[in-house]
This record gives structure tokens, sequence and C-alpha cells, in this order.
């Protein structure tokens, strides 16, 4: 279980690790449970070190951004290719039907830009590019919102990591940095659903004076 902990998975594997882990929590449906967001933002420190652990800092962002736009693609093409049988499968230790069921939830409510918002949502950012490929979502649009996701989430938090780490000694703050950076991420979504409650209101209002004036 230690190699769940961000510094510990980096000491292990090291960059290589580093890009495989964000690979596979991006599109592999057994990759919900590793950590994402907490793991960009330590390499992100981890590279302000001198004795850092990683490659350099430039080729660390391009790598991560590269992992999580393939690892989406590899997503939505299983998807497309399993489609309606991913809704059948059994639950087992590394796959849980309640997992597709929220992230087709998400999908439903926000469309494509789910692609992109989910970048920034555990669990959802997992399973969305496979919900994408099941609903045959249009692939064009789907690259677009993926690369511009991809870029965002990894370069953005693992950048924000790498300034702090310079700034202050991090060390001392690690895991309540990433708990608020994980709070951030959720912010977008809440506003998304904030603003999708109130069209919906809107809506209902302007059908019930439709309805009454009938």
């Amino acid at each position: 279980m230690d190699l769940l902990h961000p510094d510990k998975l980096i000491e292990a594997f090291g960059t290589i690790g580093l890009f495989a882990v964000i690979f596979a929590e991006s599109g592999l449906f057994f990759g919900f449970f590793l950590p994402g967001d907490s793991l960009l933002f330590t390499a992100g420190v981890l590279c302000a070190k001198a004795d850092s652990p990683l490659w350099p800092f430039p080729v660390v962002l391009v790598g991560v951004a590269l992992a999580a736009i393939i690892g989406d693609q590899v997503g939505y093409v299983f998807g497309r290719r399993m489609g309606p049988a991913i809704f059948r499968r059994p639950d087992s230790r590394l796959f849980k039907q309640a997992h597709v069921e929220k992230a087709q939830l998400y999908f439903e409510e926000h469309g494509p830009k789910t692609i992109l918002l989910a970048r920034f949502v555990p669990i959802v950012r997992t399973f969305a590019p496979i919900v994408a490929g099941v609903g045959k979502m249009n692939y064009r649009v789907f690259v677009t919102y993926n690369v511009v996701g991809g870029v965002l989430w990894g370069i953005g938090i693992t950048s924000l990591g790498y300034l702090l780490g310079e700034a202050v000694d991090i060390d001392k703050y690690l895991l309540p940095v990433v708990g608020v950076i994980i709070f951030l991420s959720v912010i977008p979504v809440l506003l998304e659903l904030r603003k999708a409650k109130r069209e919906g209101a809107e809506r209902a209002a302007v059908e019930g004076a439709g309805a009454a004036d009938r």
C-alpha cells in the first residue's frame, strides 16, 4: 500500500513509473484507485529539488501531458470497441459498475465538456473517456477536449507543485497542500452543477408558465 503514496511510488519507479501511472489512471478502468492529482503535484515538488530523482522538469511536463492524453485515447478506443458489454461487466476488485454509471451520468449532464472537466475529478477522470467511446462521441471533438484537458491538468498541477516546491519548505506542508489541490480541482465541477441546476429550474419555470397559459 505504501506504493500508492506518491513519494513512495516515485522513489520506487522513477519517471517511467510516473508516466505509467498517469497513463493508467487516465483511461484504463483498473486505474481508478491510483493517485493522480497528488502524484502530479508531488512530481513537481520533487523536480524543484536539487537532488530530484526525476528527469529534468521540462521533460516531466511533456511526459505527463502525453501520458494523460494517450491514456484517454486508449480509454476511448476501449469503450468504442467494447460498447454495451462494459455495462454488463460484473463487479470485481479492479472494476466497479457504479464508477461507470457515475461517469455516464456526469457525461449526460455536461456533454463533451465532461472530457475536460473530468480531468479534475478522481474516478470520473478514469471512466469518462471509456463512456465517451461507448457513446460513440465524435472523435474530433473528443480529441480536442482530451488534448486541452490533458495539458491543463498534467502541466498545470505539476507546475504548481514545482513553483511551491521552490518557494517554501514543502516537506512540512505536502499533505495539506495536496488536500487543497484536490478541493480546488472539484470547484469547476461544482460550478457546472450549479449552472446546470439553475438552467433546469429556469426551464421548469418556463414550461410551468406555458402550461398555465394553456
